[in-house]
């Protein structure tokens, strides 16, 4: 299964994470990499990997962004990953032992959150579909992020995904604030009806930055894992504080 397999990654100044990534990477014969202008050192640690095909693209939209990437896959399947994505052992193996003739047309994925490279017990991280036939998926627009619509049946696999984002905190900062800004605007023009229930949540603005501390600290059992469970616990909830303020920001300006 894993000759059939194209690895897909986005990239912009990536450098504390993506050496990492692809380590984990290096079964695959080609890697697609569309890179929006980095302006670190993102580059030269991707050109010294020989198998992979940098693409640069003037950053839009995550959507759009995807899609281009999917314009340069040749092979039949597509394996979707952020830069800060590191394939465990046990799941490149999985993978491996995949039956060409499956019924799936997509795999979903679950992840295991790490903070310093120290891996949390639970996340608010979702299953995500990042293993798909490539003429049966496309991306479409989901707030500020996007989300992959697959034709056909999908599957899940048992291993786990490593989320490991090295990147600063300033860095992190920048780049949430400029997703709730998108996500704000999604949760004020969506009817409530078309919402799932965690987003009709967190129109509410005041109540949801609480849920999400108690439910990363405690239902996920964050305390346990020391102060890396309190900097998620921290940095989830500094996420939705910033989205209630873009939210109350709207409001008042509207």
């Amino acid at each position: 299964m894993l000759e059939k397999i194209t690895p897909l990654i986005l990239t912009y100044n990536e450098s504390p994470n993506i050496d990492r990534t692809l380590k984990q990477l290096t079964w695959a014969k080609r890697i697609v990499v569309i890179d929006s202008y980095s302006t670190d050192s993102t580059l030269e640690i991707l050109k010294s990997y020989p198998q992979i095909e940098i693409f640069q693209r003037e950053f839009d939209t995550h959507t759009n962004q995807w899609n281009y990437g999917l314009e340069q896959v040749t092979s039949e399947w597509v394996l979707s990953l952020d830069a800060d994505y590191q394939l465990t052992d046990e799941l490149i193996e999985e993978i491996k032992m995949l039956s060409l003739k499956t019924q799936f047309d997509s795999y979903f994925v679950r992840f295991r959150y790490c903070v310093f490279g120290q891996p949390l017990r639970g996340t608010i991280l979702p299953p995500r579909e990042v293993l798909f036939k490539r003429e049966k998926g496309v991306y479409i627009d989901d707030g500020h992020t996007q989300l992959l619509k697959v034709q056909g049946n999908s599957g899940m696999l048992s291993s786990y995904i490593n989320h490991d984002d090295r990147k600063s905190l300033s860095r992190w900062l920048w780049a949430q604030d400029r997703y709730m800004i998108i996500e704000a605007k999604k949760l004020q023009e969506t009817p409530a009806s078309e919402l799932s229930l965690s987003d009709r949540i967190r129109q509410k603005i005041i109540f949801s930055p609480l849920i999400i501390l108690f439910y990363c600290l405690i239902f996920k059992g964050g305390i346990l894992d020391g102060w890396a469970g309190f900097y998620y616990a921290f940095q989830r909830t500094l996420a939705e504080i910033l989205l209630s303020i873009r939210l109350i920001e709207r409001k008042t300006n509207s």
